[in-house]
């Protein structure tokens, strides 16, 4: 008999273990996809807001550089979930940037978001604008993360 055509019990035994080990990581490794939620109409949460704290008084154009401005951004919903900043400004330079809505449904998102926004927060403030690089690993939050970050950057006037 030839050695290929024999019957091998144990190396079948084998193979389908293997094949079955690989379906039960591929299963476990997708991600559940969540629906984005649809709004009838765009409430205050959702909409570009800016505050601001009392100025020095002078003319025009020196009340709109100095003094400290609030400005949330869009609210920018990706693959998982929801993404939107709001940036603080002292005399019209970008002091802070913070995460308000981010992705948290599961623990991987967690995982991925505790050391994405931080490298976004410090590229966001070196930057001084939203031509930030995307972390790796975390695209979709990387990408959300830039344009809230952009239309805060332009309901300031920036």
């Amino acid at each position: 008999m030839h050695p290929l055509k024999q019957n091998r019990p144990l190396r079948r035994v084998v193979l389908a273990s293997a094949v079955t080990a690989s379906g039960l990581v591929m299963l476990l490794a997708l991600k559940p996809h969540t629906a984005p939620e649809v709004a009838a109409a765009p409430s205050v949460a959702s909409s570009p807001q800016a505050t601001t704290a009392p100025a020095p008084s002078g003319s025009a154009s020196a009340k709109a550089a100095t003094g400290t401005k609030t400005v949330t951004g869009d609210t920018v919903q990706t693959r998982w979930g929801p993404v939107q900043v709001k940036i603080t400004l002292t005399n019209g330079k970008v002091t802070d940037v913070t995460a308000v809505q981010y992705p948290t449904d599961n623990p991987r998102d967690q995982e991925i978001n505790s050391y994405a926004l931080p490298q976004l927060k410090s590229e966001a403030l070196a930057a001084q604008s939203a031509s930030i690089d995307t972390v790796s690993g975390a695209t979709y939050t990387s990408d959300g993360y830039r344009q809230s970050l952009q239309s805060a950057l332009d309901s300031a006037g920036l």
